[in-house]
């Protein structure tokens, strides 16, 4: 069976030994260095206002063509403060590290990242999206169930998802867990900019509640990809462990596929690269 006839039928690959530690270690050293040399002062999330609220959705809406810093929804205290050092107090940076950084960029764009694009017919594909997800010990929070179509909605539906697995992902420390099959589905909802008055909302097609039954533990070495269906329910519980659980993540879509303007994220796609 090829990769692409696994991907269609499971609806996500675990391709070990995909990137080699050195590799891991420095894309985690590079967001090491970008977290120092972020200057936080002024950022939404840590002095508060009475608009608070409206420039946190700005800050987010306009990242998408940025290195941004998002924040655990308990790293800052009732006064605004951080509890903890500033790397170990933000949850993720993103969202165009793959566009921006040269070391995200290289990574991104790999050799190896380039020929499973082609096994899985994604040569058409733009590369849309990045985060580094930090996962940190103790307080990496949960991720809930969710499909990636829905932040990445494109019609027809074409998201693909690569998340990299910089350390070891356990259960203890929060490794994704995911369906086999899973993805033969419809999307439950949509994602998107409000059409007045700014920030987002939720747009539902379907109400029905996603179920765990079924879903598996996707424990991974540091080293591998993990490909994922945009239609795939999976998410991930609280790091519980005393290890930390870096990834890094890719989103693709298919460049002759219909963006809506609605879509949370914004970019020019007569701008974007694709992996190949």
């Amino acid at each position: 069976m090829t990769l692409k006839e696994q991907f269609d039928q499971q609806g996500y690959l675990i391709l070990e030994n995909f990137n080699t530690d050195s590799a891991c270690d420095e894309l985690m050293q590079r967001g090491r260095e970008l977290v120092d040399g972020f200057d936080y002062s002024g950022h939404p999330s840590i002095f508060q206002t009475d608009e608070q609220v409206r420039t946190s959705d700005d800050y987010f809406l306009d990242s998408g063509d940025k290195i941004s810093y998002f924040f655990e929804k308990d790293a800052i205290d009732e006064n605004g403060k951080l509890k903890s050092d500033l790397f170990h107090s933000l949850n993720k940076v993103g969202h165009a590290l793959h566009d921006l950084d040269p070391i995200f960029n290289q990574y991104s764009r790999s050799l190896q990242m380039a020929g499973l694009a082609k096994e899985l017919g994604l040569e058409d594909s733009l590369i849309i999206q990045s985060m580094l997800i930090l996962k940190h010990a103790k307080i990496g929070g949960v991720v809930d169930i969710h499909q990636d179509s829905t932040f990445l909605y494109t019609e027809p539906e074409t998201c693909i998802g690569f998340w990299f697995a910089l350390e070891d992902a356990t259960i203890e420390n929060g490794c994704m867990w995911a369906m086999p099959g899973g993805h033969q589905t419809s999307l439950r909802s949509w994602f998107k900019r409000k059409a007045e008055g700014g920030g987002t909302e939720m747009q539902m097609f379907d109400n029905q509640a996603y179920s765990i039954d079924g879903m598996i533990p996707l424990e991974v070495k540091k080293g591998t990809c993990i490909v994922l269906h945009g239609l795939l329910p999976h998410y991930s519980k609280p790091n519980t462990s005393g290890k930390s659980r870096q990834a890094y993540a890719i989103h693709t879509i298919n460049r002759h596929a219909h963006y809506p303007t609605e879509n949370w994220l914004r970019r020019d796609l007569t701008e974007l690269k694709g992996i190949c």
